[in-house]
C-alpha cells in the first residue's frame, strides 16, 4: 500500500511538472477565486461587526431635524456633515426622561488633521477599557483622549499638545488652527469601530473654544466672552444625544419616536438604532454582495478551467495513460490519478489565495478606515478562511472527474496499436 501511495504521487507530480504551463496558469485562477472570495468575506465581516458594534451601546440618538441616516452617520461613524445643533434645555429633557438609562452629548465642529473632534462626557467611556487613573477627563481642562488609530497616524501620545483645526475637514495648506491647546492624556486601546479615528474633549472645551459661538439661545455669542465665567445653559448647545434606555416594562422608544418623530417637529429621533443601522448597511455596502456573487462566479470559473485545462490534455496524454494500463495499472488507478491532479492544483490555488487575500486587502484596508472608520484584518474573513479552501478542492474533484472518466474509459491496446 505504501509503495502503491507513493507511485500514485510520482505519477501526478510528473504529470503536473510535464504540464506546468497550463498547471501554472490554471493554480492561478484557482488563487484568484479563492483569494477574492476570502477578502469579499473578510470586508463583509469588518463592517458588519463594526454596524453592529457601534450600536451595542446605545438604542438611540436624538439630534436636530432631518434624516436618521444622516444622524447615526455623523454621530456613531462620524461620518457626513451634521444637520444641525439642539439647545441644552433639549438636552436636559431626555436626560431626566425615565426611560433613559444615560444620555451622552456630543458637540462638533472641529478636527485634528482630519480626525473628527467630539466633544462630550465621561458617560462616553462607561463601559470601555479602563483607562489611566486620575483626572484625565476633567471638564474644566483642555485634555484630550484620543482613539487607536489617531495615535497611530498622528503620533500622539500620552502628554502630546496639538491644537484642533476648525470645520470637520483638514486642509494642510489653511488648517484654520485654533489658538486653544489641547494636552492628551489617555489614548483609547482599538475597538475596531468608528470611535478608533475620533479624539474625544470635554464638551466645555467645544463650548469655550476660541472662535466659536453659542447659538442655544437664538442668538450668537461669542465664547470668548465668559472667559472664566460659567457659561449660561442656555446658549449651549449639542450636536447630538446619545441614549440609552432603561431595561424592562415598556420600551420608552415608543413613546419617544411618537413625542418627538410623530407629533414634534423640532428634533429627530434615531430609533430603533439597530434598524436604522441595517438600512445604512444595505444603502452604503450593496457592492458587497455584489462581490460576493462575482467572487462566487469567479470560483465556477476557475472551475471550469481547470476541467478544460485537463480535458484537453487528454488527447496528449492517451498513449501515456495507455503505457500505464499496460503496465499493470487498473482503471481506478488512471481515474484516481487525473481526480488527484485535479484536486492539488485546487489545494495549490486555494493556499495560493490566502496570499492573493492579504493583497486585497492591504490595497483597500486605508480606503476603508479613512472613508467608514471600519478597520480591516484578514480575521475578519472568520470561517471563510477553512470553508473557501475545502470548497476551492470540492470544486476540483467535481472539474477532476470528466476528464478522468474519459482516462477511465481509455483501451492500451486499441490506442498502442493506432500508435497514438
Amino acid at each position: 500500500m505504501p509503495h502503491a501511495l507513493s507511485s500514485w504521487f510520482l505519477i501526478v507530480s510528473r504529470s503536473l511538472r510535464e504540464h506546468r504551463l497550463s498547471t501554472s496558469i490554471t493554480v492561478g485562477a484557482g488563487a484568484l477565486a479563492s483569494g477574492l472570495v476570502m477578502a469579499v468575506f473578510a470586508i463583509h465581516g469588518a463592517t458588519s461587526d463594526a454596524f453592529s458594534g457601534s450600536s451595542s451601546d446605545y438604542d438611540a440618538i436624538l439630534g436636530a431635524p432631518g434624516g436618521q441616516g444622516q444622524l447615526v452617520l455623523n454621530s456613531l461613524f462620524h461620518l457626513d456633515a451634521s444637520q444641525g445643533n439642539l439647545p441644552w434645555s433639549m438636552y436636559e429633557a431626555i436626560a431626566a426622561d425615565p426611560g433613559v438609562e444615560r444620555a451622552v452629548p456630543y458637540a462638533l465642529g472641529d478636527n485634528f488633521r482630519g480626525f473628527r473632534i467630539i466633544g462630550t462626557t465621561l458617560g462616553a467611556f462607561v463601559g470601555r477599557d479602563p483607562l489611566p487613573p486620575g483626572e484625565w477627563f476633567d471638564p474644566k481642562k483642555r485634555q484630550a483622549v484620543v482613539g487607536a488609530a489617531v495615535a497611530r497616524e498622528t503620533g500622539l501620545v500620552r502628554g502630546s499638545v496639538f491644537q484642533p483645526s476648525h470645520g470637520l475637514t483638514y486642509d494642510a495648506a489653511d488648517p484654520r488652527r485654533h489658538a486653544t491647546p489641547f494636552v492628551v492624556t489617555a489614548v483609547m486601546a482599538p475597538t475596531g469601530t468608528p470611535d478608533d479615528r475620533a479624539i474625544f474633549i470635554p464638551i466645555e472645551g467645544i463650548f469655550r473654544m476660541d472662535g466659536h459661538e453659542l447659538r442655544g439661545s437664538g442668538e450668537a455669542v461669542e465664547a470668548e466672552a465668559f472667559h472664566e465665567l460659567e457659561i449660561p445653559d442656555e446658549h449651549k448647545e449639542v450636536s447630538a444625544v446619545l441614549l440609552r434606555f432603561r431595561r424592562g416594562g415598556i420600551n420608552p422608544g415608543l413613546r419617544l419616536n411618537h413625542k418627538i418623530n410623530v407629533a414634534g417637529d423640532r428634533a429627530t429621533l434615531a430609533w430603533p438604532i439597530a434598524q436604522v443601522l441595517a438600512d445604512l448597511y444595505r444603502k452604503l455596502f450593496w457592492a458587497i454582495e455584489v462581490l460576493r456573487i462575482v467572487a462566487l462566479m469567479v470560483v465556477v470559473v476557475a472551475g471550469g478551467a481547470l476541467l478544460a485545462s485537463l480535458y484537453n490534455t487528454m488527447n496528449e496524454r492517451r498513449r501515456e495513460l495507455a503505457i500505464l494500463r499496460s503496465l499493470g495499472a487498473s482503471r481506478a488507478t488512471v481515474f484516481s490519478v487525473i481526480v488527484g491532479e485535479a484536486a492539488v492544483i485546487s489545494l495549490l490555488g486555494a493556499l495560493l489565495g490566502f496570499l492573493v487575500e492579504r493583497a486585497i486587502l492591504f490595497r483597500v484596508s486605508d480606503t476603508l478606515l479613512s472613508t467608514t472608520g471600519v478597520l480591516l484584518s484578514a480575521g475578519t474573513a472568520g470561517g471563510a478562511h477553512l470553508w473557501t479552501p475545502l470548497g476551492m478542492l470540492a470544486v476540483g474533484l467535481v472539474a477532476g472527474v470528466v476528464p478522468a472518466l474519459k482516462a477511465y474509459a481509455v483501451d492500451p491496446c486499441q490506442t498502442l496499436a493506432r500508435g497514438s
